[in-house]
């Protein structure tokens, strides 16, 4: 047998793996939630895959399924088209279910699935315009069922997330952290609400900043989170500048700068200084990134940071699906950080600005060295890997253009 088909079949081994039989990773509340593309030579044999996952999430739902979203896109036969099958189960057997997407997202969705999800019975569909409340959108990527457990991660509801694309996330059943992602849902269902009957969106009552010890949710924007969750764009540059020794970092897209609603770029440095910062003081950074990280503007910043002491950067490249070129997939998505073998980060926004300041975005903090040391080892696993190659200051790196051939 040929590697390649080894690889193949591992690939779709690891889909099909029942909860049941399939090892996982996890610590007291949460479960590491990984998907591995298919058609590639990586693997986590201990580590579930999201399809399971989410349909043991729906499958095992009394009362109540809430899912907050970017935007949704399934194809028949794929894993998430199973997926929504027991998601509509889940609805015909009396789960009322409240499914919020991002307005935006709209264009990015497909109009089968969108009237699938809106077909399911006692499952009530609303759109949010985000950039009503706050000027971003709903980047946030996340479910939580019957007020007991939650997922949080950079899978978009998305055919492609399941299968075609390297993604990271979180099964939580921690209590407190589940009653958060929950406000985080309640929050902005009302904002949709509220905007409907065009009225104020509500603003949650300021309290005292929460305890940053053990795991903890952040998200933004800070000013549309509910009572104890703190504030991700204040937490990001804190937790680099505790690093002492080494952090790792995994993302779609860094640069330091926005997406302005006029189309500029303005300058946005609350992360690339944080990151130089530590770079400064001698901590070593492994920065890996996509390749459509590669655009005229942010591929300067990206060369600007490679040159300083400390810093290594690495662009990944997956190769093509066996079935042939899949539009807006075959990419690194997962947004995760480790910190000295003691902390972990996995959140759903990209490093860039519009994310952390005013859009919805959760992420999942965990000063636990097991956790940290199992994300360090899925970094380990890229940048060591075949598709990995150091960003070379020198090199004319080509536009990125994902949804073309």
């Amino acid at each position: 047998m040929s590697i390649s088909l080894k690889v193949r079949i591992a690939g779709l081994a690891g889909l099909l793996m029942s909860p049941l039989v399939q090892a996982d990773f996890s610590i007291p509340g949460f479960e590491l939630v990984h998907t591995v593309p298919v058609d590639t030579a990586l693997g986590t044999d201990d580590l579930r895959q999201p399809g399971p996952v989410w349909t043991e999430l729906f499958d095992g739902a009394k009362s109540s399924i809430d899912i907050g979203q970017f935007y949704a896109a399934d194809h028949p036969g794929s894993v998430l088209d199973r997926v929504i099958e027991r998601l509509e189960a889940a609805g015909k057997r009396g789960v009322k279910i409240r499914f919020l997407l991002e307005e935006k997202g709209i264009k990015l969705s497909e109009a089968t699935t969108l009237e699938r999800l809106r077909a399911i019975p006692n499952l009530t569909f609303r759109v949010l315009p985000y950039a009503s409340v706050s000027g971003g959108i709903i980047h946030a990527k996340y479910m939580v069922v019957d007020g007991k457990q939650a997922f949080v991660g950079s899978q978009n509801f998305d055919w492609r997330s399941l299968e075609h694309i390297h993604e990271t996330g979180l099964l939580i059943s921690d209590a407190t952290v589940v009653g958060q992602v929950q406000a985080i849902f309640e929050q902005d269902w009302n904002a949709q609400q509220a905007l409907s009957e065009n009225k104020p969106v509500p603003q949650p009552v300021v309290g005292k900043e929460p305890p940053r010890s053990g795991n903890y949710l952040v998200a933004s924007p800070q000013r549309y989170n509910p009572p104890g969750v703190g504030d991700s764009q204040l937490e990001l540059p804190r937790l680099l500048g505790e690093a002492t020794r080494e952090v790792r970092v995994q993302l779609l897209d860094y640069a330091p700068l926005s997406y302005g609603p006029d189309k500029t770029r303005p300058y946005y440095a609350v992360i690339d200084n944080a990151v130089r910062a530590a770079a400064a003081r001698g901590v070593s950074i492994k920065l890996m990134v996509s390749n459509w990280n590669t655009d005229r503007l942010e591929l300067p910043y990206l060369k600007s940071l490679a040159v300083l002491p400390n810093v290594q950067i690495k662009i990944v490249t997956l190769p093509e699906a066996r079935q042939g070129f899949i539009p807006y997939a075959r990419v690194i998505h997962s947004k995760t950080m480790e910190i000295d073998g003691q902390v972990a980060w996995i959140g759903t926004s990209n490093w860039l600005g519009g994310y952390l300041d005013n859009s919805r975005n959760l992420e999942v903090v965990m000063r636990n060295e097991a956790m940290a040391k199992r994300i360090g080892q899925l970094h380990g696993q890229l940048w060591d890997g075949p598709y990995a190659r150091a960003l070379d200051i020198a090199k004319e790196y080509s536009e990125p253009h994902p949804g073309q051939h």
